[in-house]
């Protein structure tokens, strides 16, 4: 077994037969019905079995499948910064997570279109514990990200890990996506783990760890949904911890999420890339000559990027509005936008739950008000 073997995506050597494997799989004919509608089955799996390489795959199905999920639940995706990147260069994407297969699927969707190099993207463990799921991330260029580790075991995955992501940026040309933290964001609040930071920085060659991160080439990436398709869904784990209480996922919760967010409503989706952070970084070294001080500065550099570049919507003002009792941003939307986004509060979650209309409020007013603390960032 090699070194990255545990963790590691398909090779091209290995992608047929994986796809033949799975070929007749009720997944795979639900994703590709969906996809190509129009198609007889026996062709669809005629073309899948003569794919031989995760490029093929992505472009020639998931690009094909994105382009259907965009036109039945959502109101379309615009981007921003995509042409300050420069081709045949691998960067490391650090973005907010909102959506487990989106977020990153979207990313990739504008990388292929800007003729950009795409990503391999890492993917909890737990999210492809089914071996379908465990076999379509591998296709599409997931590695793995090892969860409930003991911390003995977590230190040896996230040097693994860290090594890994090393290799792919430097040595074989690859960008990778990774989220700024542990899960996905419930709050609206985003905000970067230094553990995410300190586990890439296990991987440095460099005295200096800020020359590591200089010669990874970090990109911080935001992207935000008009209508989060998994609000509700969120709201459980909210409920509790404003309880105080430990919160407990149910069997099937990662997967109903997951499906959730590909056929729930969005309605307009943006992502934007910041610059390559650099100047940051020189900075940083100047100013700090520890490890952990340094963690905590970059962290700050990628949040500041992320969160003014946030672009806000309709309903994030609304629920700013109603939350605070204000009219502040009313001029932000129109009357018809703020019934549409009471009603949706009406058929989501009981609104006679005081904490419960706080907390989904809070989910999309937050981005508005951590964006505010930027000089003209609104």
């Amino acid at each position: 077994m090699q070194k990255f073997d545990a963790i590691r995506p398909f090779y091209d050597t290995e992608v047929n037969e994986a796809i033949c494997a799975s070929v007749n799989h009720p997944m795979m004919k639900a994703i590709m019905n969906f996809t190509f509608p129009e198609l007889e089955d026996e062709i669809w799996k005629e073309q899948l079995k003569r794919t031989h390489s995760t490029r093929d795959f992505q472009c020639n199905f998931i690009y094909q499948a994105l382009k259907q999920v965009l036109e039945k639940s959502s109101d379309g995706l615009s981007t921003s910064g995509f042409d300050k990147l420069e081709k045949n260069t691998a960067y490391l994407f650090i973005s907010n997570h909102r959506d487990i297969i989106l977020d990153t699927s979207l990313l990739n969707a504008c990388l292929f279109e800007h003729g950009l190099v795409m990503t391999a993207s890492a993917i909890g463990d737990n999210l492809v514990k089914r071996d379908f799921m465990n076999t379509l991330a591998k296709l599409n260029r997931n590695f793995l990200v090892q969860r409930g580790l003991s911390p003995r075991e977590l230190l040896q995955s996230s040097k693994l890990m860290a090594e890994y992501i090393g290799q792919l940026l430097l040595r074989e040309n690859r960008s990778v996506w990774i989220a700024q933290r542990e899960g996905r964001t419930k709050d609206g609040n985003d905000a970067t783990h230094s553990g995410v930071l300190k586990m890439l920085g296990m991987g440095s060659d460099e005295s200096n760890l800020m020359d590591y991160f200089k010669k990874i080439k970090i990109v911080p990436v935001s992207i935000s949904y008009e209508y989060d398709p998994t609000d509700a869904l969120k709201m459980p784990q909210l409920m509790a911890e404003a309880k105080a209480e430990i919160y407990v996922k149910d069997k099937n919760e990662d997967f109903v999420t997951l499906l959730s967010g590909i056929i729930g409503q969005k309605k307009h989706i943006h992502i934007h890339v910041g610059d390559v952070l650099n100047s940051e970084l020189d900075s940083i070294s100047a100013e700090f000559d520890n490890n952990n001080k340094q963690i905590q500065a970059l962290a700050q550099a990628i949040d500041d990027s992320i969160l003014q570049s946030y672009k806000l919507w309709p309903t994030n003002y609304i629920a700013y509005d109603l939350l605070y009792k204000t009219n502040k941003y009313s001029s932000h939307y129109t009357e018809d936008e703020k019934s549409l986004f009471e009603r949706r509060l009406e058929m989501k979650i009981d609104c006679s739950n005081e904490i419960m209309v706080e907390g989904f409020l809070n989910m999309y007013a937050n981005p508005v008000v951590n964006k505010s603390k930027y000089e003209n960032a609104i």
